[in-house]
């Protein structure tokens, strides 16, 4: 493997020629090449608007460039944040928040759990899904502030970086909050509402202008989800069971929310919603899904089943799939490209490369994280994300993060200094 700590610009075939409105490629496609017929607005847009909304996602003082500006952001255990460019390998180091715990990313902003809530960092790039085509911009990064709460936060972002909305949910003492992601755009923090809910782990996934927000029973079971509009009000009809809901991740269908029966995927119809419960397949046993991810804007997702395997959510088909593994993963993530790539990291620290459609193993790297990662004290910070391209895992105790082209054989592409330790780390410009 190469383990070169020199940065050199991305291979020509990472930098897109995608201008503005010009040209699709399989951003705005099915997993089979085809482009959707209608596609219904992403969830998070406004309702009734195309997926984008109104200005492309435009803000002022922002620049229109022809390529996704992809960062990586480190932030070490102080809290001091720093920025690679893996376009020209130049870096920077926008400021620090206090000591995290966990991060969260959406493709733009950086949502920081700390000792007193939640701190947001904007990277200053972005990427605007049009369905066919793309937008792609960059400002000055910046950290924005904190959000005030307490103990362990679960956080739900949206499709887009600028309408919408970002969900908190803080479980110690039921707090549901959700931002305004066109504040946070310009530079402000707004709370769209904070409602008091009963303490219990749930979620607020945002939904259009509102979110849906887990609740529970007499007893505090949680037993659905609800949705409410950007007063915080509960809308009459839309509501859905959803026992132990746990779990949620925009796709480009809609919202989808973990329950212990299967999901509950959310949709917008102009400014209808509708909750349709997606079970489990009948027969299959495997542990539930809770922890969903995918390449950012793509209708699948996966979500490990416990240590047993992997499952796949088509939202569009509303299928489940369960694809059992031979070796205990940590983190699974669905590329949903062409080939069904699916990227998981193992317990000692391997990236493993899946043929989705198959449910084989196609390849996998030697171990890449120093901590093996068997022990859930060990993996805090390690994190893995999947772009169109490249797959990334930080390595805390190595000090350096890891470029997988999981589309060639896992080969390690390069293996990247950050300016800041990535104790946490985020890819940013999707």
């Amino acid at each position: 493997m190469q383990n070169s700590r020199t940065i050199v610009p991305l291979a020509v075939a990472l930098a897109l020629s995608l201008a503005a409105c010009a040209g699709a490629d399989d951003e705005g496609t099915d997993a089979t090449g085809a482009a959707p017929a209608a596609e219904a607005p992403t969830a998070g847009s406004p309702a009734g608007a195309e997926v984008s909304g109104t200005g492309h996602g435009a803000i002022d003082g922002a620049e229109e460039v022809a390529e996704p500006q992809l960062h990586l952001v480190s932030i070490d255990s102080d809290g001091a944040v720093g920025m690679l460019n893996l376009l020209d390998g130049t870096v920077s180091e926008p400021g620090a928040i206090a000591p995290p715990s966990a991060v969260t990313s959406d493709g733009r902003y950086l949502f920081a759990e700390t000792g007193e809530g939640v701190e947001i960092v904007d990277s200053g790039v972005w990427t605007w899904d049009h369905v066919d085509h793309f937008h792609f911009y960059r400002t000055s990064p910046r950290v924005l502030g904190p959000v005030a709460g307490s103990g362990p936060v679960v956080v739900s972002t949206s499709a887009n970086a600028t309408t919408g909305g970002t969900g908190l949910f803080f479980p110690e003492s039921g707090e549901a909050v959700l931002l305004d992601n066109q504040a946070l755009s310009k530079g402000r923090i707004e709370e769209v509402f904070r409602l008091e809910t009963e303490p219990h782990e749930g979620v607020t996934a945002p939904l259009g202008g509102g979110a849906l927000v887990s609740s529970v029973d007499d007893s505090g079971a949680v037993t659905g989800v609800r949705f409410h509009d950007s007063a915080g009000a509960p809308v009459d009809g839309a509501a859905a069971p959803c026992p132990d809901a746990r779990g949620t991740i925009t796709t480009r269908v809609g919202v989808v929310v973990g329950c212990a029966d299967g999901a509950v995927l959310a949709t917008l119809d102009g400014d209808e919603p509708t909750l349709e419960h997606v079970p489990y397949p009948e027969g299959t046993d495997a542990p539930r899904a809770t922890d969903f991810r995918n390449r950012k804007g793509r209708p699948t997702t996966a979500a490990l089943a416990d240590e047993a395997g992997f499952w796949l959510l088509d939202t569009r088909e509303k299928q489940w799939r369960y694809v059992p593994t031979a070796e205990p993963l940590v983190q699974v993530s669905a590329s949903d490209d062409a080939d069904r790539h699916v990227v998981a990291l193992d317990h000692e620290g391997r990236i493993r490369v899946y043929d989705g459609a198959a449910g084989t193993e196609i390849a996998a790297t030697e171990p890449l994280v120093a901590a093996a990662l068997a022990d859930p004290d060990s993996r805090k910070g390690v994190d893995l994300t999947v772009d169109r391209e490249r797959a990334y895992v930080n390595d805390p105790a190595g000090g350096v993060v890891h470029e997988i082209d999981y589309r060639a054989g896992a080969r390690v592409a390069r293996s990247l200094d950050t300016p800041t330790a990535p104790d946490f780390f985020a890819e940013t410009g999707r």
